[in-house]
């Protein structure tokens, strides 16, 4: 697969770096303590389990979505998981979502409307999905492909010049 114009790839370390700033910042939301992390799978699993950690929360619960069908373009939503009706009452108040990303916010939408009193937080944000978004480390422009350390193997890269024409 070769690699968008815009790409921006994350290393493991800066991936745990930029979880663990997205931890420190909702430590700091008035010493809110969160009675539970709904995460997005799959990109949500990570980030959640840092930030939990972090943040002391114990009780980590999913719901699937899959929108990325075949890695490129954002296809059909579908709803593979609900959420557990004990964190959906109340509108999910106290509850954290976490997601790596909310790229156009069409699955931030659908969670948000599961629990719409729920915090909402992301490791990076585009534009589009950003005003979904209560908590966010990084925001990416709309056209930049992010490639999650998950998603990549090592391998050769050709310098940036060999690219460039100027």
């Amino acid at each position: 697969m070769s690699m968008p114009e815009k790409a921006f790839p994350v290393s493991w370390d800066q991936f745990h770096r930029d979880a663990r700033a997205l931890a420190w910042r909702l430590a700091g939301t008035n010493g809110r303590e969160w009675r539970a992390i709904v995460c997005i799978t799959r990109g949500g699993l990570v980030p959640a389990a840092i930030i939990a950690r972090e943040l002391g929360v114990r009780l980590i619960e999913t719901v699937c979505v899959a929108s990325y069908h075949d890695y490129t373009e954002q296809g059909e939503l579908k709803v593979l998981k609900e959420i557990a009706p004990g964190l959906t009452e109340n509108d999910g108040e106290g509850v954290l979502i976490v997601d790596d990303l909310t790229d156009t916010g069409k699955t931030a939408a659908i969670v948000r409307a599961m629990m719409p009193k729920a915090h909402f937080a992301t490791v990076y944000a585009k534009p589009k999905g950003r005003p979904l978004v209560d908590t966010f480390v990084t925001e990416v422009s709309q056209d930049t492909w992010i490639y999650f350390p998950w998603d990549m193997g090592f391998s050769y890269q050709k310098p940036i010049a060999e690219n460039h024409q100027g």
